[in-house]
């Protein structure tokens, strides 16, 4: 081959990727053979008649012949071949190029699939007949990477059995949910779905486009207050949330399995003493005498006896509270019938009322509103429902207990207005508040901080209630006031002292429910025969009490609303004055 122009041999690319001798002895044929032929560029004319053999050369240049062949002198120069030959048909290379070789064959490898971080790959059938505006790639994958069907599964349990706790113990659907979330989003699931409904909470995963979610259902079916497995259950989702997925998922269910089996920190006995000193607190608070107190607490603690009998055998709770509706009403009538020397004529009014109010405790009146306000729409309904049909087994209970005593001749007098509350008796609601409040958390089997709290909230509305009735307010415009300073109160401390702050509004609110006005619109409806106002006064007090039911529930979710950017605005400044750089701050001499 002719050198360069630098006086280099030109490079030989079958030379430089011989490897072995047999490689060598190729690239030195190919060369070899390279060198024996020469080849000429002949262009070829757009007019087909000058495509013939004879004119693609010019007179000058035409062929030899084999004579002048054979005679010619031997030089380095070539000689072409005469055209229509076997080598005129091979491909030629104009003059000043040079000829380029063909590069090795390589075998052709398949590329791996990169896989997209995050994605699942994605079918490309044409089922669903829509084609994207964009080319993707067969590995293009949609949807969150999740782990494994297994641990979905588990996490999924987790989160249902932790929503169902927390609904059966009396927590809220916007709760509830937002429980089950921050499990989900701990272990790894953060695109899920939540339904939580009155009687049942749906989870739903999604796992991209190309594999079905997986979806779990489970059923609240036992309803009860139980504090402390609450107040535990909140304890177990924050070390969830605080864990960062260190604190695994079958350990969680290990605890929580713990939890739902554990025994209550109280005998039975204890709940039903606290039953009683509810009923006498609450007694108190309506203004009766300790009399009536007493009276009031041994007809608590023989209804819930009673309950739980009827509860180990499965009635249902409309025919319990009719039972407990109809012994509180004949049991009062009947006592006050035979001690005039002991009770007034109103006292009797006063026991059924309070007795009321402790049969009425159970009701789930601040969740229903504070669903209904949050948005959980069906669950509020459910609940609703679920308050009428308890309370009509009371007020048949009720009506069922005049009516035999009208028959065997025990009546009552016309019932008084409402006693007037004066200043010099806010102090006494207070502490009967504060009492009814940690009956009712202890009844409830909360624990002794739990009590603390709960005790303060109620002192708190208890106050708050007694000084709006001194100044002549109407019980609703005291009853909404009270609850939201309960509110406003249990959210600021609730998260502080990491309690569930269902309870504490629960228990604050309990001794203000309206048994009393309850018990007044009953007894004016069934009493209508005697004297027809007596309709319209029965109309006005039902109103009454539905009203402050509904005053109370909407009036604790308010006072937790404000109590939001309180609480954030103190965290804040608290972070701020108490870091570690401003107490150095602080401690540096002026």
């Amino acid at each position: 081959m002719p050198p360069t122009d630098r006086g280099k041999p030109e490079r030989d690319p079958l030379a430089e990727h011989a490897v072995t001798d047999e490689h060598r002895a190729a690239a030195a044929r190919e060369r070899e053979r390279s060198q024996s032929r020469t080849k000429f560029f002949t262009p070829v004319s757009d007019d087909p008649a000058s495509n013939t053999p004879a004119s693609r050369y010019p007179a000058s240049n035409t062929a030899p012949s084999n004579t002048a062949a054979a005679n010619a002198p031997a030089s380095n120069t070539p000689v072409p071949e005469p055209p229509g030959s076997q080598a005129s048909t091979e491909r030629v290379t104009p003059p000043g190029r040079q000829q380029s070789r063909p590069k090795p064959e390589r075998p052709k490898q398949e590329r791996p699939h990169r896989r997209v971080p995050g994605l699942r790959r994605a079918r490309q059938g044409t089922d669903s007949g829509l084609r994207p505006a964009t080319p993707i790639a067969d590995n293009a994958t949609y949807g969150p990477e999740l782990p494994g069907e297994s641990q979905v599964q588990l996490v999924l349990d987790l989160a249902l059995r932790i929503g169902e706790v927390k609904m059966a113990c009396g927590a809220g659907a916007a709760d509830t949910t937002e429980a089950i979330y921050s499990v989900t989003e701990a272990y790894g699931l953060p695109h899920c779905e939540v339904d939580v409904i009155f009687s049942s909470i749906t989870v739903s995963v999604h796992r991209g486009s190309d594999v079905n979610p997986i979806t779990a259902v489970r059923l609240v079916r036992a309803r009860g207050s139980d504090y402390t497995r609450l107040e535990a259950t909140d304890q177990l989702l924050q070390r969830i949330i605080n864990g960062n997925g260190k604190f695994r998922p079958y350990e969680a269910s290990t605890e929580l399995e713990r939890i739902t089996k554990a025994r209550h920190p109280y005998p039975r006995w204890v709940a039903t003493l606290a039953w009683a000193g509810m009923a006498a607190s609450i007694a108190i608070l309506i203004n009766g005498t300790p009399m009536v107190a007493v009276v009031t607490a041994v007809i608590s603690a023989v209804i819930d006896r009673l309950g739980r009998f009827l509860n180990r055998r499965a009635l249902p709770s409309f025919f319990q509270q009719l039972v407990g509706g109809l012994l509180a009403t004949f049991i009062a009538l009947v006592v006050v019938h035979f001690g005039p020397t002991l009770f007034g004529d109103n006292d009797s009014s006063l026991v059924i009322g309070a007795a009321i109010t402790v049969l009425l405790s159970g009701l789930s009146v601040v969740q229903t509103v504070q669903d209904a306000v949050t948005g959980y729409y069906v669950t509020a309904a459910g609940r609703t429902i679920e308050i009428a049909l308890i309370s009509a087994g009371l007020i048949a209970g009720v009506v069922i207990a005049v009516k035999i005593a009208t028959v065997v001749g025990i009546t009552q007098g016309e019932m008084d207005p409402p006693k007037t509350t004066s200043v010099q008796q806010v102090p006494l609601l207070m502490l009967a508040g504060a009492a009814a409040a940690a009956f009712y958390a202890l009844a409830s089997y909360a624990r002794t901080r739990t009590l603390l709290v709960s005790a303060a909230a109620g002192a708190l509305g208890g106050a708050a209630y007694g000084a709006l009735l001194a100044t002549a307010s109407s019980p609703i415009i005291a009853s909404a006031a009270a609850a939201v300073v309960i509110g406003f109160a249990g959210g600021l401390l609730t998260r502080r002292l990491r309690i569930p702050p269902v309870i504490v509004a629960v228990a604050g609110l309990t001794p203000l429910l309206p048994g009393f006005s309850t018990y007044r619109a009953l007894y004016g409806l069934v009493n209508s025969s005697k004297n027809p106002q007596h309709i319209l006064e029965g109309g006005v007090n039902l109103v009454v009490a539905v009203t402050i039911a509904l005053a109370l529930g909407a009036g604790v979710v308010l006072g937790q609303f404000l109590a939001h950017p309180v609480r954030r605005r103190l965290g804040r400044w608290q972070r701020q004055f108490l870091s570690p750089h401003s107490a150095a701050r602080l401690r540096r001499p002026k």
